[in-house]
């Protein structure tokens, strides 16, 4: 089956002030839907149109160019839209808030490496909580790449991905990539994130 855009979870403008609805409209129906457009014609007639997501991107470097920045596109933009909601923020809780504690020291001290990360990503790119080796670790990565793929410098399973390109928040915050970090805190799905720590673990 061709992959499809999934449906947000959520409405549109159900992330302001932090995420304005028009951002989300086009990031959601115009940039997800191009990466899945396109990774739909780079696979056609290929083995690997009848592969998951996941397992092209753990082989992604046998496959050309389109297929790696279009398929780490919709994979990065399907975790993205569940790990952000309306009426979330605050801390995470069980064993993913220990896990943070324990590996950073602090909940703060996270947030401040992760914001470093997302920060200090040149250009276009992604930065990330992944579960490596049993244990959190925070790594950035160019373009649409991810962690699971075996190009990635920091390989591992990814289980919150903030988007750091310009088109996930130029429109409201401009050139002012900090600002959007430190925002979407307010919006992360923290039930979702740990979700995922305990089927990465």
């Amino acid at each position: 089956m061709p992959f499809e855009l999934p449906k947000l979870p959520y409405e549109y403008s159900a992330l302001e002030p932090h995420i304005d609805a028009r951002t989300m409209e086009i990031h959601h129906s115009k940039h997800h839907q191009a990466y899945v457009t396109n990774l739909n014609n780079a696979l056609a007639g290929t083995p690997g149109e009848h592969l998951s997501i996941e397992e092209i991107c753990k082989n992604i470097s046998k496959y050309p160019a389109p297929v790696r920045n279009n398929g780490g596109g919709h994979f990065n933009h399907s975790m993205f839209w569940t790990i952000l909601g309306p009426a979330t923020g605050g801390e995470p809780e069980g064993d993913l808030l220990a896990a943070i504690n324990s590996t950073f020291t602090s909940f703060s001290e996270f947030k401040a490496q992760f914001a470093a990360a997302a920060a200090t990503r040149f250009g276009s790119g992604w930065a990330w909580l992944l579960v490596k080796d049993g244990k959190l670790a925070i790594s950035s990565t160019p373009n649409q790449d991810n962690p699971l793929m075996d190009v990635a410098e920091v390989k591992g399973t990814p289980i919150l991905g903030i988007d750091v390109w310009e088109h996930a928040y130029y429109l409201h915050y401009q050139n002012r990539r900090p600002d959007y970090v430190t925002a979407i805190w307010n919006v992360i799905n923290w039930a979702e994130v740990a979700k995922r720590f305990a089927a990465a673990k």
